[in-house]
């Protein structure tokens, strides 16, 4: 229990709700990177899903350099707690869309993409598949809202053998012709939108209407607004505090029911699907 805080004291009382009305009414939200997958691989912290693209030699040369340069204006503004809401998602629109330009122009295509994911640079975190495995078997939706790029993402469950029926991902997704990409699909989710990024909106929305219970899985405080317009009855928010744990569990406490510290594995939250599922 050393890596679980439980900041809810009526924990017990939702999860008992859950149980209660059974698995036909639960659904899973959860962001992707460094939630689902580990945040720190052999003591260095895991590239994210776009982050594998600037640090390697996959498309032009100018690409890296102004990927890079364009990280080290937008990132510090990112993590700036001082910067108003408004004022830094409309910094991170900005960035989302220049490097999403910038991809296109620099020539990516889907073979990078597969490329890139067979290298399995990213790892899925200990018990992810089984937690996959588990939700699939019991037909409970897993969505997926990321600010990646979605085309990869589905690589790499397809990669697992993952990409089951009853995996939903919102992400950027790419339109393509001849195997290159064009363009990204409208609406551009950034680190700081989620609150806009509805699952109402998607299709996904038809399937999980009336699964009113839902256990949300993050890695930062922002990722509890996944949740933002859907008119939930009960709701239990996990999240991975990953690295700052001083300066970050505070707010973790306010946001989160439950908080999983130092890049732990999915052992917690299996254990608590399988007590609140009657498979």
């Amino acid at each position: 229990m050393k890596d679980i805080i439980i900041s809810n004291k009526n924990l017990e009382k939702i999860k008992q709700n859950i149980k209660q009305q059974g698995k036909n009414k639960l659904h899973i939200l959860a962001d992707f990177d460094r939630t689902l997958t580990k945040a720190f691989v052999k003591g260095q912290k895991s590239p994210t899903v776009i982050a594998q693209i600037r640090t390697g030699e996959y498309l032009t040369k100018d690409y890296a350099p102004k990927a890079h340069k364009l990280f080290d204006q937008y990132h510090p503004i990112e993590i700036n707690p001082n910067i108003d809401r408004e004022e830094k998602s409309e910094k991170m629109s900005e960035w989302w869309k220049k490097h999403f330009d910038l991809l296109i122009d620099c020539g990516l295509d889907k073979k990078t993409m597969k490329e890139i994911v067979k290298k399995k640079t990213l790892k899925f975190r200990k018990g992810t598949l089984e937690f996959i495995d588990f939700l699939h078997k019991n037909n409970i939706p897993l969505i997926i809202m990321s600010a990646g790029t979605g085309d990869m993402i589905s690589e790499y469950f397809k990669q697992e053998g993952r990409l089951y029926n009853n995996v939903h991902i919102i992400a950027n997704f790419y339109e393509f012709k001849n195997g290159k990409a064009t363009k990204v699909k409208e609406p551009i989710i950034h680190s700081m939108n989620k609150t806009e990024i509805i699952v109402k909106n998607y299709p996904i929305f038809d399937k999980v209407e009336d699964r009113t219970n839902v256990i949300l899985l993050g890695d930062n405080a922002e990722d509890i607004d996944m949740i933002e317009g859907f008119d939930y009855e009960n709701l239990i928010k996990i999240g991975f505090l990953n690295e700052n744990v001083k300066e970050n569990l505070k707010k973790f406490k306010e946001n989160y029911d439950i908080i999983l510290l130092n890049d732990t594995g999915m052992d917690y939250i299996n254990k608590l699907l399988k007590e609140i599922i009657s498979s």
